[in-house]
This record gives structure tokens, sequence and C-alpha cells, in this order.
């Protein structure tokens, strides 16, 4: 069996797209002063910082620091996560063009992707002289982003949904309410939660980030050890913090996998 041939034109495109590709990665290692020194001489750097981490410092008083600042992270990630499904699931079905308008399925749209444009981080310093310094600010940062990712997500959930439940429901004399509570909501929340839950392992990364910037977390605990040279324990951190990660992402990668195929039925 032959292999058609690829029009002429195609292949132009395709060597113009490869080209351009190639041509924008040299340009931004070059505007970022990417050298090959730096990728010669990175590795003996990061075994240096790696080995000054250890031994750990695996003292009482280090994780009596450390397990609260760990805990506070997680903290921030739940309720950030509580705030996005919450406010996230409503603000959903009015993005969905297939149960709203048209015109407010565009702005809510819109509004979301003016949310999702300012990261954690930015998000973080906005709030920083409102809530100060302290875990209310990560909560916020992270809530609001949530917000934002969960609810472009959620909405075009509901745009795929199977239209046929919502023709039965309004043919046997339905209000638009029960289209959606019978309709729409049973065939889209596992999906929409199995994303609340993944959001969460998100937020759980970024909370740890957030507290470079003072907004809580176990990201302030390491700056301040590494700050004082005090490798070790900033190797506990790490240490902790990645098997804090791994922990909540097999659990909830689990409970995602559960939501999605439900329970097995053995004969």
């Amino acid at each position: 069996m032959k292999i058609p041939k690829q029009p002429f034109n195609q292949k132009i495109l395709r060597y113009i797209i490869t080209f351009l590709i190639v041509i924008g990665s040299i340009w931004s290692a070059s505007g970022l002063e990417i050298t090959p020194e730096r990728f010669l001489t990175a590795p003996s750097k990061v075994w240096i910082l790696i080995s000054a981490m250890f031994p750990l410092d695996l003292s009482e008083e280090a994780f009596s620091r450390i397990v609260p600042k760990v805990g506070e992270s997680l903290f921030i990630a739940w309720a950030g996560t509580v705030i996005g499904a919450i406010f996230s699931f409503p603000v959903s079905f009015l993005a969905a063009n297939n149960v709203a308008l048209n015109m407010v399925s565009r702005v809510t749209k819109q509004i979301l992707n003016i949310i999702r444009a300012f990261p954690e981080l930015i998000l973080a310093f906005v709030f920083l002289p409102i809530t100060g310094l302290g875990p209310l600010t990560g909560t916020l940062a992270v809530g609001i982003h949530s917000i934002g990712t969960l609810g472009k997500l959620s909405s075009e959930v509901i745009e795929g949904i199977d239209e046929g439940p919502l023709e039965s429901i309004k043919s046997s004399g339905g209000s638009k309410l029960s289209e959606l509570l019978f309709g729409v909501v049973p065939q889209v929340m596992p999906t929409i939660t199995s994303y609340w839950l993944y959001r969460f392992e998100i937020n759980l990364r970024a909370s740890a980030v957030l507290g470079v910037v003072g907004a809580g977390g176990v990201g302030a605990e390491l700056i301040n050890q590494l700050r004082f040279r005090d490798f070790p324990r900033a190797g506990t951190v790490l240490v902790v913090t990645i098997l804090m990660v791994l922990i909540v992402d097999t659990i909830s990668a689990a409970i995602r996998r559960r939501i999605i195929k439900g329970r097995e039925i053995k004969v």
C-alpha cells in the first residue's frame, strides 16, 4: 500500500514552522544569557549544594519548626481549593454557552481569563498590603486563581454534556432549573470533582512557593534556613515537603481514578 505524498505547500509550511521554532528557541536562549558554560558548571554546583544538605538535621527542634509549616502549606492549599470549588461551580454554568445566554457566556469567560492571567505570586503581592504576612494572604491568592482555572475547566465539561437528558426533562414539562439539577449536574459532577482534587495537588505546590514572599507555608522556613546557611535543616525542609506532596498526589490520584471509573463490579 502506497503512502500518499504530502502536498508541496504543506511541506513548505512544515519547514517554515520548524524554522521559526528553532529561531525562536535560539533567540530566547540568547536573551536569557544561557551559555554552554552555565550548562557545564551547573551539575557541579548542584552537587555542592546537595552534599551540603547531608546528613539531614533530624533533631526534635528542627521538626518542631518544620512540621507546623508543612501543615500550614497543606491548610492553605485545602482552603484555597475549597474557595475555588465553591465559587467556580456556579460561575461555570454562566460560562458554558449551552446553558447560558451567549453574551453572558462570553463575558464570564473573559472574566475567568483575566483571573487566570495573574499567577498566585502576583496575587500574593497584591494582597500583602491588605492582609499582611501570613497564611491568609496565601489562601486568598491560591483561592482566587483556582476560581479562574476551575471555572474554565468546569465550563468546558458542561459544554460537552449529552443533550439527551435535557431534552427529556424539557419535553416532560420540566423547568430550566430542573434541567440543570437533574440533567446537567449528575453528568458533570464526577469530572468536576476530579478537577477539584487535581487542583488541590497544584495548590499544594503553589502554597509551598508562596511562603517565599511571606504568604505563609513551608517556603518561608526554607528561605530562612538558606539565608542563614543552615543547609542540613534546609535539606530536611525539602525532603519533608517532597514526601508530603508525594503522599497527597498518590492519595488524590487514587480518589480521582475511583471517581471517574466508579466501583469495579466483579462477576
